[in-house]
């Protein structure tokens, strides 16, 4: 297999494991508490983190202060779109949910104006709006009704998500940060919060059954560790735009999980909200990357190592950063 070959493989193998996370998410908080299932899913990725750094002979104690400082904003503000998130996975559907987080790619742009100049083109609003309509299709399901709760939370987590991305590109600009450093702190940063919260709910964490511990272990070490350090490695071997294509195909994977394995169903509404809205993101992704490499850049910096979900200097391509994904 050629090396190109072999990063695009492992692009989207991250694609599928993450679209697969709002399945298993939805099954663990099927049997746990929310709030206990977040404070297990960061308590393993924290612990995973901790050895991968140990492993490469840095020592635990090599965080820079500008790691320290990025790292606990960062945490809280990805702690705050888990929280949203996983409550919304836990009142709709899988596939619903991998389809409506998408509209991050979306939205991003229009908070985070890191590296252009001007206002994005109108033909980037209309995709937004081709995403809205998407939106309410999705949430129809067999029939326009009142928004359900877990879509509404959905969206939330949608915009939340943005605004922690946007946030990630302005924290991080200009200084020389390591993703796995700063995803390390940020998982401990999220252990802490949901310990006090999740306390009273320990012991039924001790007795859960293998198939939850599956899950749960799935969701840490294999949708957050494993998925991080297979996109730093891949990015690190092609181009953000090519990675962003790939990545970007994680609603179709969710939509595909959840119908295959979570026995969901797609009606005529779902199904032309899910085409509409894959079609809205990709169109709206496509527009905002031609913009910004068209417009003038506000400022020019060397990137020292260089991320997609975790940039260590100002990102260079904001699709990239907004592919749905978890700590």
């Amino acid at each position: 297999m050629s090396d190109a070959r072999r990063t695009d493989s492992v692009l989207l193998l991250v694609a599928i494991v993450w679209g697969s996370s709002y399945l298993s998410a939805q099954t663990a908080t099927s049997a746990l508490p929310v709030l206990l299932v977040l404070f297990a899913r960061y308590a393993l990725s924290a612990l995973a983190c901790l050895g991968v750094v140990a492993s490469r002979g840095r020592g635990l104690r090599r965080w820079t202060r500008d790691e320290l400082r990025v790292g606990i904003p960062l945490g809280l503000t990805q702690a705050a779109v888990l929280v949203v998130e996983t409550y919304g996975v836990a009142h709709t559907s899988a596939a619903n949910a991998g389809l409506i987080i998408s509209l991050t790619i979306v939205l991003t742009p229009l908070l985070d104006r890191t590296g252009h100049r001007g206002g994005l083109p109108p033909v980037f609003y209309a995709a937004a709006g081709l995403c809205v309509l998407a939106v309410a299709l999705l949430m129809a399901g067999n029939g326009f009704h009142a928004p359900r709760l877990g879509d509404l939370l959905m969206l939330g987590a949608a915009v939340v998500r943005a605004g922690h991305v946007a946030l990630v590109g302005r924290l991080t600009a200009g200084r020389a940060i390591r993703p796995l450093h700063l995803t390390t702190v940020q998982t401990l940063v999220g252990t802490t919060l949901f310990l006090t919260p999740a306390a009273r709910d320990l012991p039924t964490l001790a007795h859960a059954d293998a198939a939850t511990w599956t899950q749960l272990l799935y969701l840490a070490l294999f949708c957050s560790v494993f998925a991080f350090l297979a996109q730093t490695w891949a990015v690190q071997r092609t181009s953000a735009s090519r990675a962003s294509l790939l990545l970007g195909t994680e609603p179709i994977w969710a939509a595909a999980v959840g119908v295959a394995l979570g026995g969901e169903h797609f009606t005529v509404l779902t199904g032309l909200g899910a085409v509409m809205m894959i079609t809205g993101t990709y169109w709206g992704q496509s527009v905002e990357r031609a913009h910004r490499t068209t417009s003038p850049r506000r400022t020019e910096v060397h990137p020292t190592e260089e991320d997609v979900r975790c940039p260590s200097t100002t990102p260079t391509d904001t699709t990239a950063l907004t592919t749905p994904t978890t700590v």
